[in-house]
């Protein structure tokens, strides 16, 4: 890797290697969310080729090694495939054997520090995981989160985010959210933040027939996104959205000091 201003970063709600790519598959797979199958490993070295675009990967809906995974750490299986140093996790469900639901994080630089928190919610379960990079030499902080299915919850839950990253520097907020990039919550997420959202928000599900922007890359004041894109192949119910950051001419100018 060189040393460059500019970061490609993505966001991919990888639905436990399930691989639905049909509204049908959502019916026929359901039972993959709780059962092995020979198809998941195949799914994730797909997901993994996909991976290599970036630099900093954030993953929902990822198993951390249960039967239904046949054991594998999904996010570590990745981090390995797609050659990335670092990663991290944050079990949001433990059920032990049957499910480990969980927010990861990949890496090519080192994650100097990781919190985990919990989000409010009616069942438990949503979370934020924080982690704390140096990339080459300057910090930087990236958040993975994967919100609610009710709108309520939503509400909650982006409260709490954003009373936690108010006026944050050098930040990335990045999952899947369940709402669109015009939504009343993403509207106050971006209102009582201070974060920033892309001019135009690609939608992302479902990957088939791609309708709604649930998926989202949001980035404090100091740093500029210059691209977003999806990837278009569906090895999800979600398509994989990828951006491209640098930092803003302030920093730059610092860092450029004698």
């Amino acid at each position: 890797m060189t040393d460059t201003p500019e970061i490609t970063v993505m966001s991919f709600n990888i639905q436990v290697g399930i691989g639905s790519s049909r509204a049908r598959h959502m019916v026929l797979h359901g039972w993959k969310y709780v059962m092995p199958h020979g198809q998941s490993l195949r799914n994730l070295e797909r997901i993994a080729d996909i991976l290599r675009e970036a630099d900093i990967v954030g993953l929902n809906e990822v198993d951390a090694g249960s039967f239904r995974s046949q054991y594998v750490n999904q996010a570590g299986f990745l981090a390995e495939r797609a050659h990335f140093a670092h990663w991290e996790q944050q079990r949001t469900r433990d059920f032990g054997d049957f499910a480990q639901h969980s927010n990861s994080i990949l890496s090519h630089w080192p994650i100097a520090q990781t919190n985990r928190h919990a989000l409010p919610s009616f069942m438990k379960g949503r979370g934020m995981l924080e982690t704390h990079l140096d990339v080459h030499g300057r910090p930087l902080t990236v958040i993975i989160t994967h919100l609610g299915l009710s709108r309520h919850a939503r509400f909650s839950q982006i409260r709490d985010l954003a009373q936690r990253l108010r006026g944050r520097p050098h930040l990335i907020l990045m999952g899947d959210f369940n709402c669109t990039a015009r939504s009343p919550e993403m509207r106050l997420l971006l209102t009582e933040s201070g974060l920033r959202a892309p001019p135009w928000s690609p939608p992302t599900f479902p990957s088939w027939s791609p309708r709604f922007s649930f998926d989202h890359i949001l980035c404090s004041p100091d740093l500029e996104l210059t691209a977003v894109e999806t990837i278009g192949e569906p090895l999800s119910d979600h398509l994989a959205l990828k951006a491209k950051l640098r930092w803003g001419a302030a920093i730059m100018a610092h860092a450029t000091l004698p």
